[in-house]
């Protein structure tokens, strides 16, 4: 009998590799003119209020011990608080492009980390496979690599240095840690609930005065897609994905990311797709299928 496919992994992976994608032109417009502290804390306060309604219609919400909370404490404040901020403080100094280059080596630290923590075995199958996906993002934007070298966008990158390092840190540890319990949407609860807090302390410290008049409804209407979407949906998925597979499997979708963010800026930029997108997109296809082919095994009669 052949395997049943597991259509709620393929939807959550899905789900990540598309949402994720639009999320850089949505931080980049969110962070024109909202402070980026205020967009994060905006974006996971939201978030944490949807899981809270979430819970209580279905009569879940409830304390989770010290020992849990840790851990979401812990995820949270890697994942949210400095990946996903110090992603958004990042996009008001570098083009959205220019961070998803950034961000696509954080496959290649999952695969690392991931080896040293004993979570997978060492395998050139598997290293080949991420360096021929990212080879794939570099190919995508090697025009604009010489912006690696401008010196205004020197504190961009080392913002997203730092949240990548933070991404790959916060992952491995979910997959080693805060991913045990089985309600997945009581862990999300607390760790976008703390996020938006420490978020929140953070905006009043570096906006202190913020202009409220000033935000664009553009802006603020980015930052609801994010919570919505970016947040709720993309984080529940990401952490049923880890459930189910490596955390390998499941980084090299920000390959993928990048597909989808060229692609948007084809569709509502009028960017035109060139001979190189197709040759990198088959490249990123590729290492996706490397990492996660595996051959079936012959059942002996």
């Amino acid at each position: 009998m052949k395997q049943n496919l597991d259509y709620k992994l393929i939807f959550a992976l899905a789900a990540v590799g598309i949402v994720w994608g639009t999320t850089f032109l949505g931080i980049r417009v969110a962070v024109e003119t909202i402070p980026p502290w205020f967009v994060t804390s905006i974006r996971q306060g939201l978030a944490g209020l949807i899981m809270m309604t979430i819970l209580l219609f279905k009569k879940e919400l409830k304390w989770i011990g010290w020992g849990n909370f840790r851990q979401q404490l812990i995820a949270s404040v890697l994942m949210l608080v400095i990946a996903n901020g110090f992603t958004t403080i990042a996009e008001q100094n570098i083009p959205s492009g220019l961070a998803s280059v950034i961000n696509a080596l954080t496959p290649i630290l999952i695969f690392l980390g991931s080896i040293m923590f004993g979570l997978q075995k060492m395998s050139l199958k598997g290293f080949v496979g991420v360096i021929i996906g990212f080879s794939g993002v570099v190919f995508i934007f090697k025009d604009g690599l010489s912006s690696f070298l401008d010196v205004n966008y020197r504190t961009g990158m080392m913002f997203m240095g730092f949240a990548i390092l933070a991404w790959a840190a916060g992952t491995i540890y979910t997959k080693t840690h805060a991913n045990k319990s089985k309600n997945i949407t009581l862990n999300l609860f607390y760790q976008f609930t703390i996020a938006s807090c420490i978020q929140l302390v953070l905006a009043s410290i570096f906006s202190p005065n913020p202009d409220f008049n000033s935000w664009s409804s553009k802006s603020i209407f980015a930052a609801l897609y994010l919570s919505v979407f970016g947040s709720v949906i993309a984080f529940f998925c990401y952490n049923y994905a880890l459930k189910h597979v490596t955390a390998v499997q499941v980084s090299i979708l920000s390959y993928i990311n990048t597909i989808i963010a060229v692609f948007l800026g084809w569709l509502l930029l009028d960017e035109v797709i060139t001979v190189d997108f197709i040759i990198a997109t088959a490249l990123i296809i590729l290492g996706v299928f490397i990492v996660n082919y595996k051959k079936k095994e012959k059942k002996a009669l």
